[in-house]
């Protein structure tokens, strides 16, 4: 199950984490993002033990939201050590998220 970040965990559970953090920027409302919903959890299962995989509500979370000037969603940032090392904006493929996750565990 993928992990739900919000701003009040997200420094903790994002930026101090250890490990790699993918974080799926959504809206109940957008259609892209409901198309990427069972990707992001199929990744969140197969990946469980090596990366932290999870969701953040962009109505629910604005500041986060903000602070990464996301303007578009889905947008899915791949955090590893507290920086942002990559980012991407659309719906993809899961090939796609699979490849820059083994780029950057």
């Amino acid at each position: 199950m993928a992990f739900i970040f919000t701003d009040e965990n997200f420094e903790q559970e994002a930026l101090q984490s250890e490990q790699l953090v993918v974080v799926d920027f959504f809206a109940d409302w957008c259609g892209p993002c409901k198309m990427m919903a069972p990707i992001v959890e199929e990744l969140a299962e197969a990946y469980k033990d090596q990366v932290k995989i999870g969701k953040l509500n962009t109505d629910n979370s604005p500041a986060t939201t903000a602070k990464y000037r996301v303007m578009s969603i889905p947008t899915i940032l791949f955090i590893k050590n507290g920086a942002v090392v990559e980012t991407v904006i659309g719906a993809v493929s899961k090939a796609q998220l699979q490849e820059k996750i083994d780029l950057n565990k």
